[in-house]
């Protein structure tokens, strides 16, 4: 990797500072001296103490809960970055917030996702590196270049090292089969797939209905990109389960884990979360159930590649 220290900084805002630190050691250089605060009214404030003039300067920044914090930070230390001289600004946005507003799914709705790249762009950014996104046309959202870095690939090496037979992968809606077919087909041996095919009555409520495909005497491994509420796959695992299922074992990109989900997947009859850390787990939701394996040596890597000027998608 480019170690030369003098041209690549990484900056840390208060959402990503672990993932940060460790993209900054795989690549042998400093996390940047620079201190994200807030005014006693709340406003947020940016101290660099380093420059950055000429410099090429990743962003490290989810924007996870509290989003609009988390977002307004990344944008100020862009602005900042600007201001100073930076040489090339690179939000590198481990989780994308807002992803799921993509589209116009009633009358009247906005398009958030498309409002958060226009800021991104309006503050100053040159160019975002992301993980697993939502929905993949946000990429088309941005005006400026976006490297799109895949999840899948460090779980399907997770499962790859527990060799447990007997496998099938489960999508637990039609959108993710695709997302399911490439994990099942990265998966040692032939790993067939089904899905569930469920019904959302209202947001954040969701009602199994059928499954395609055979899960009786087989172990499972359930796929998404993301976990929030947790109420969409605990119902996808107790339904597998009921219809025979062996272990189960639950995997996503991005642990968003917001309101009951703790509580629900330690109540849930699933084996094993396996988690990336795009997303910071707080103390108090790091159980025993999830595992993390971290995204900072695919990052750093493709940082290094974005700083040599070199092909990203040959990580892929």
């Amino acid at each position: 990797m480019n170690t030369s220290g003098s041209e690549i900084k990484i900056l840390a805002g208060n959402a990503s500072k672990e993932l940060a630190e460790k993209i900054a050691k795989q690549l042998n250089v400093s996390v940047l001296d620079c201190e994200v605060g807030t005014f006693s009214d709340g406003e947020i404030c940016v101290n660099m103490n380093e420059t950055v003039r000429g410099c090429d300067v990743f962003v490290v920044q989810s924007t996870n809960s509290p989003v609009n914090n988390n977002l307004m930070e990344l944008l100020i230390m862009i602005d900042a970055l600007k201001r100073a001289s930076a040489g090339r600004i690179t939000a590198v946005i481990p989780y994308y917030g807002y992803a799921r507003q993509d589209r116009k799914a009633k009358a009247r709705d906005p398009i958030t996702a498309k409002l958060v790249a226009n800021l991104i762009v309006a503050a100053g950014a040159d160019r975002v590196l992301t993980m697993d996104l939502h929905a993949s046309q946000i990429q088309g959202y941005f005006d400026i270049p976006l490297d799109h870095l895949l999840g899948g690939p460090l779980l399907s090496e997770y499962f790859n090292e527990k060799n447990i037979e007997d496998l099938v992968v489960v999508s637990p809606d039609l959108g993710s089969v695709t997302r399911s077919r490439k994990f099942a087909n990265s998966l040692n041996g032939e790993v067939p797939i089904a899905i569930i095919d469920k019904r959302r009555p209202r947001p954040n409520v969701c009602e199994v209905m059928n499954l395609i495909g055979e899960v009786e005497g087989k172990n499972v491994i359930l796929l998404d990109d993301m976990i929030d509420t947790a109420g969409t796959i605990v119902n996808a695992v107790e339904a597998v389960k009921k219809f025979g299922a062996k272990d189960v074992y639950v995997c996503c990109t991005h642990a968003v884990l917001s309101g009951p989900a703790i509580e629900r997947i330690e109540n849930s009859s699933m084996k094993e979360l396996v988690v990336l850390d795009t997303i910071q787990l707080p103390e108090e939701k790091q159980i025993e159930k999830i595992k993390v394996k971290s995204v900072a040596p695919i990052f750093a890597e493709a940082i290094d590649k974005i700083f040599s000027n070199k092909s990203v998608s040959e990580l892929f």
